[in-house]
């Protein structure tokens, strides 16, 4: 394994680029502060460095809230007071969602894939693992894939998590949601905090929530319960486990 030195002392580390990218889009982002110390430890477990983006969220921010909080891009989140970043009603951080040693373990691999965001409908996006297939994902190895609530299965979005980042904050979010939009959506999401979902009756994938997604009655919950009504709703109707969709 490297040592934690040799993966934050880089060249060309990708957060100030990253910064200005951030500055410069018109989508609207919050960026939490961070803990250095959560953030050492992660990026060791994780073995990326600093010159990814991914690295960068990492070490340099607790996470990025897209769109008032409707997609959570994690970090390593700094205060754990009752109302800060990584509290009872804040945002996780990446190491927490993805179920990660407490200490440094050089055995540990997010096998299936790493989840590095959820929106607020129980959406998770995760980087594919060594080999997607095995666990039943499509996609390459370290391409990012979507698991969908409104179908209940996973989706190739073709693209690295650098290209993908690139993508939502170019906008890219508007049409990737389309049809999943409602009047007020933007109230609703912002009553939520970061651990929690909205849950949908009917669900997403039923057909009188495609008819018409604003008739359904919605109500906040806590995400690891959004996430595990998910998978259960797949082992049920066909059978399928979608496998790991974050541990928050």
């Amino acid at each position: 394994m490297r040592e934690i030195d040799e993966l934050i002392n880089v060249e060309d580390p990708a957060w100030p680029l990253l910064v200005q990218e951030l500055s410069g889009t018109g989508v609207p982002v919050e960026v939490l502060p961070v803990d250095a110390a959560a953030a050492r430890a992660c990026l060791g477990q994780l073995q990326v460095s600093a010159r990814s983006n991914l690295g960068g969220i990492v070490l340099h921010c607790g996470g990025l809230l897209v769109d008032g909080g409707w997609l959570r891009i994690y970090g390593s989140p700094g205060d754990a007071g009752p109302g800060g970043p990584g509290g009872p009603g804040g945002l996780p951080g990446l190491a927490e969602v993805n179920a990660m040693p407490a200490s440094l373990d050089p055995a540990w691999r997010p096998e299936a894939g790493l989840v590095v965001a959820h929106d607020v409908l129980g959406g998770v996006f995760a980087l594919n693992g060594s080999d997607p297939l095995r666990h039943g994902r499509p996609g390459e190895p370290g391409e990012v894939v979507y698991f969908a609530p409104d179908s209940l299965g996973w989706e190739a979005l073709g693209a690295g998590h650098s290209a993908w980042l690139s993508w939502i904050l170019a906008g890219g979010l508007q049409e990737f949601y389309e049809g999943l939009r409602w009047d007020g959506r933007h109230d609703e999401g912002a009553a939520l905090n970061g651990r929690q979902g909205l849950s949908f009756f009917p669900p997403l994938w039923s057909a009188e929530a495609r008819r018409d997604l604003s008739a359904t009655s919605r109500r906040p919950v806590p995400m690891a319960e959004l996430l595990g009504l998910a998978r259960e709703s797949c082992l049920r109707l066909d059978g399928t486990d979608p496998g790991f969709l974050g541990a928050a």
